[in-house]
């Protein structure tokens, strides 16, 4: 465990959930299709319209509007983002890195460490047209057991990585507090990288005049970000949890920070339960506010678009929930 050392920031006033971001209750009548335990963090979509996840207790799993069809597989650890690596399954699993999982439940490991050191806490990728994989490790301090203190610690170590298919490892950006989520744009040409801890979006380019380059492409959001999907011309950002007064007091304070981290876990900040994804353009326009105040959708942590509708992944919730877009 490391010695606690908080970072000090002062987070943007938090925007209100009003007028573009009026909060409302679309996701509410969201088909819920079960999982047999919690937390199916992320999500994929096969040809057939059958859902693939991973979940609290290691499994992979393929699931369906009336439940899980089948155990793919039993990776160990915590399985976080999902993606397709050809016919497969990559799955970031935070604690034993990236994994590789076949439809007949072969299981390997593309990656799980750097330069000698094993990587603490792989979260999510998106994986290019050429093989080539972009990832996530969130903190270099933190395991995902003890996220929350990573929170509250607010040190920038996060880092987002590329795996090549000779299967070398490059860092291409890093000082995130909490990298989380990832998506590739459509013309693969940048990448994106949710900084959760910061509530912003990143945009690093891979291509043109800026390739090498990142910049900031979602700033001050009205949530904590946690996983990025491209689909239907839309970057969706899944949030796990509204912005929560008390965090953006404590962040300037490093004793606050202290006082939080030496509580007991049953009274540390939690997420609140209030779904939200939103959907954003290329150019960082809001075109999709989704939320679902009363709860019933919420701790959303991805969602992913197939065939006009949107499969939303929850860190804790024993469901996907499947919302039709109309």
């Amino acid at each position: 465990m490391p010695t606690f050392t908080p970072a000090p920031w002062q987070p943007l006033p938090a925007p209100k959930l009003t007028e573009d971001l009026q909060e409302n209750e679309i996701l509410t009548s969201a088909d819920l299709w079960p999982v047999d335990t919690s937390g199916p963090e992320d999500v994929v979509i096969d040809a057939h319209g059958v859902a693939y996840t991973g979940t609290a207790d290691g499994s992979i799993l393929a699931v369906t509007a009336s439940g899980v069809d089948r155990v793919i597989a039993e990776v160990g650890g915590r399985p976080l983002g999902i993606e397709w690596y050809g016919d497969d399954l990559l799955v970031c699993n935070a604690d034993l890195g990236l994994q590789l999982v076949s439809m007949t439940g072969s299981l390997s490991t593309l990656a799980d460490g750097f330069e000698g050191v094993p990587f603490l806490f792989t979260n999510n990728a998106a994986v290019a047209s050429d093989g080539t994989v972009y990832f996530t490790d969130t903190s270099t301090r933190w395991s995902i057991h003890d996220y929350t203190d990573d929170l509250l610690e607010g040190q920038t170590t996060g880092r987002l990585f590329s795996r090549a298919p000779t299967g070398e490892l490059s860092v291409l950006a890093d000082g995130f507090q909490f990298a989380n989520g990832v998506a590739l744009d459509p013309s693969e040409s940048s990448v994106f990288v949710a900084e959760t801890g910061r509530y912003r979006v990143h945009r690093h380019w891979l291509r043109g005049d800026d390739a090498g380059s990142t910049e900031l492409f979602l700033d001050n959001l009205a949530g904590f970000p946690d996983n990025l999907t491209f689909g239907n011309d839309t970057l969706w950002v899944s949030m796990a949890s509204p912005r929560q007064g008390i965090v953006d007091l404590i962040a300037p304070r490093t004793w606050m920070r202290s006082m939080s981290y030496r509580l007991p876990n049953a009274v540390k900040p939690k997420p609140v339960r209030h779904g939200i994804v939103l959907g954003f353009d290329v150019d960082g326009h809001l075109v999709n506010n989704l939320q679902d105040s009363t709860g019933r959708v919420a701790i959303t942590t991805s969602a992913r678009f197939h065939d006009g509708r949107l499969f939303i992944g929850s860190l804790m919730d024993p469901h996907i929930a499947v919302h039709d877009l109309g």
